[in-house]
């Protein structure tokens, strides 16, 4: 591991993934809620882990308002403290 370095490590492995698979599967396609909403069924959560950086709050809340489902929506950022409420919000859905 000491050879490797971390400032070079994800560029290197995304050089690597488009040379020997392709380079679609490096790629961020991006979000359409729409097609996603339609493929989910109401025992089918749909869970949207992000990475550094990323925020797609607003997107959701506009496509869930959109639906007619605003009010409805109910959404909190993970951090200390918060796993009893997401634990609620669980139960509750």
């Amino acid at each position: 591991m000491k050879a490797l370095r971390p400032d070079k490590l994800i560029n290197g492995i995304q050089n690597w993934i488009s040379e020997k698979i392709g380079r679609q599967f490096i790629l961020n396609p991006g979000w359409e809620y729409g097609k996603v909403f339609k493929d989910s069924k109401v025992t089918t959560p749909l869970i949207i882990i992000l990475s550094s950086g990323s925020d797609p709050k607003d997107d959701f809340n506009k496509f869930c308002e959109e639906m007619g489902m605003g009010k409805r929506n109910d959404s909190i950022s993970l951090g200390k403290g918060q796993g009893e409420k997401a634990a609620e919000l669980i139960k509750e859905a």
